[in-house]
């Protein structure tokens, strides 16, 4: 424990307890959450703070405190789908492009070159256009747009490792490139893709809920901290912000918090690297 403290700091240290007490609120949200999200009644609409509705009810008379525990997990769900798509083929073109080179290496830079030309939201909307609004669709239209950032950041890595004695010595002893790949390659970038992967999933989540407050992403009467900023918004002018506020607060303390520490990891992998 006290390695990991020195290891993370005291700021640190409190992101990762934020990230756990969000992910553990999404986890048990249907122990946790004392009502369904989905469902509220007329005459409970705008109940205040209270031991009945701890964060108190919205427009709908929907329990805030239930919704912000069932939004965590489709605010999770939708970036958890885009870094996992984004490490698995940014890394395989990044070690292609890397190990094959020439007309593979030209091929591959031309097809993220293609990429990097549509910002991310802007793909986004137009996957969403043709095939309508949800989570799924919004996820895998950034986890495309994300993957050309992995692979570049990546592949500039694993081309100086790719020169080095030990990437050389077993090549020379005629091992495949392949398994020199699998056992020395990988594991030395690896650390930086998990660096990546833990600000990629804070962007992610960003995009996510401001595709969700425009109505492109997760669609009422679902629970998602990005919709519920939008669906607050008539609350808020009303003189009731807990809905927008809480589950705005939620999304900038998880980012703020996933961005720290994809730095501190960061650091750890140069200095790793270094020693």
């Amino acid at each position: 424990m006290n390695k990991f403290y020195e290891r993370m700091g005291p700021i640190g240290t409190i992101a990762v307890v934020i990230v756990a007490i969000v992910v553990l609120g999404a986890v048990f949200a249907p122990v946790i959450a004392p009502y369904d999200p989905t469902i509220g009644s007329v005459t409970q609409r705008y109940q205040g703070f209270s031991t009945t509705h701890l964060f108190g009810t919205d427009q709908a008379g929907r329990d805030i405190f239930s919704r912000l525990l069932w939004g965590a997990r489709s605010s999770l769900i939708g970036p958890l789908i885009v870094v996992v798509i984004t490490a698995v083929f940014g890394t395989t073109l990044a070690l292609l492009s890397v190990w094959w080179g020439g007309y593979v290496d030209s091929f591959i830079s031309r097809v993220l070159d293609l990429l990097f030309a549509f910002p991310n939201l802007l793909l986004a909307m137009l996957a969403i256009a043709v095939f309508g609004p949800s989570l799924t669709t919004a996820a895998l239209a950034l986890a495309v747009a994300y993957i050309p950032y992995t692979a570049r950041v990546i592949r500039s890595t694993a081309m100086r490792e790719r020169n080095l004695p030990y990437i050389r010595s077993p090549q020379l002893q005629g091992i495949s490139g392949v398994t020199i790949t699998a056992r020395h390659l990988l594991p030395n970038v690896a650390p930086l893709v998990v660096t990546g992967a833990t600000i990629n999933f804070g962007f992610a989540m960003i995009e996510l809920a401001a595709l969700s407050f425009l109505g492109l992403g997760v669609q009422p009467p679902a629970a998602d901290w990005g919709l519920m900023v939008s669906s607050g918004q008539q609350s808020l002018l009303q003189g009731y912000p807990a809905e927008s506020m809480l589950s705005g607060l939620c999304i900038v303390l998880t980012v703020a918090s996933l961005g720290y520490i994809g730095e501190r990891l960061g650091g750890r992998a140069a200095a790793g690297r270094k020693a």
